[in-house]
């Protein structure tokens, strides 16, 4: 495997891949060659069908993470081992859509406020006031805040773009209570590494998701709570409150307005804006009046 990882990272640095991407990558083609006990560059496309049903049988990964899977290898095979990959042969397989969980704003309130550390606290009321993902948010640094605006630069973010999203007033309050705390002052980064959060590197993105964890254990909430649900409440809590879509789809960072529009079936003021078709029914027992 060690000239074959040499050649694939190779490729993939030449084509500008985000560190994440590439570790990602490089990690499903090393597990796809020790399921079969093979070096992967003798292995065809029976095999990744094979890898691909078990991915599904055994592992019941989602149809995201097939896919996710089979873009590394058909990385591997068209880039690195210059072989042809046959998209009939190797369909990706159909995505299941699934409308996220959200929390109302009594409930992001109650898990801000249980926030097992003031650390913890501080993450929490980052995502949900700026909607930033779970790896944003722990890439973020001091120089990124930028109080004269009222904004928070996000560089690098998802497809390497780079965009500002707004700076609640309620937030930078909290962040600069965040940092006269910390014991050591990071000279580049917001959330410092370590468990003394004095380190010259920044959080991973486990912190922020055992900050969802314990605050929702804490907080009685039976949800399933982790960083990227507070940034789906974000967006929809914004379109409740009568921001645009477009508006939306900046401060996310989406590439497409369609992954914004999905929000329009979270929203309550959205769905209550139209009434049921049962609503004007005259049955028997009821009235008109009674509607």
């Amino acid at each position: 495997m060690t000239h074959l990882r040499k050649i694939m990272l190779e490729e993939l640095q030449r084509r500008h891949y985000s560190e994440g991407t590439i570790g990602y990558y490089i990690r499903k083609v090393e597990a796809f060659a020790q399921y079969f006990h093979c070096p992967p560059n003798r292995l065809g496309p029976q095999h990744i069908r094979e890898y691909q049903a078990y991915l599904f049988t055994k592992r019941k990964l989602s149809p995201g993470s097939v896919t996710n899977h089979l873009c590394a290898l058909r990385f591997f095979y068209i880039q690195t081992l210059k072989k042809p990959w046959s998209i009939a042969d190797t369909p990706y397989p159909k995505k299941v859509h699934r409308l996220p969980t959200i929390l109302s704003q009594e409930e992001v309130a109650q898990l801000i406020d249980s926030a097992s550390t003031p650390f913890h606290r501080t993450i929490l009321m980052t995502l949900y006031a700026t909607g930033i993902r779970n790896a944003e948010l722990t890439r973020l640094k001091i120089s990124d805040i930028d109080s004269q605006r009222m904004v928070i630069h996000v560089q690098g973010g998802k497809g390497r773009k780079d965009r500002d999203v707004m700076l609640s007033s309620v937030l930078l309050d909290e962040l600069r209570a965040h940092w006269r705390r910390l014991c050591k002052k990071s000279s580049v980064w917001l959330f410092p590494g370590n468990c003394w959060h004095n380190g010259d590197y920044p959080i991973d993105t486990k912190t922020p998701r055992h900050a969802c964890q314990y605050a929702a254990r804490r907080a009685g909430i039976k949800k399933k709570v982790y960083p990227h649900i507070l940034r789906h409440c974000f967006a929809t809590h914004l379109l409740e409150a009568g921001a645009d879509l477009h508006t939306i789809q900046i401060l996310l960072g989406h590439h497409d307005l369609k992954e914004t529009a999905r929000y329009l079936h979270l929203s309550q003021r959205h769905l209550h804006a139209t009434a049921s078709p049962l609503d004007v029914l005259v049955l028997k027992g009821r009235s008109k009046q009674e509607g």
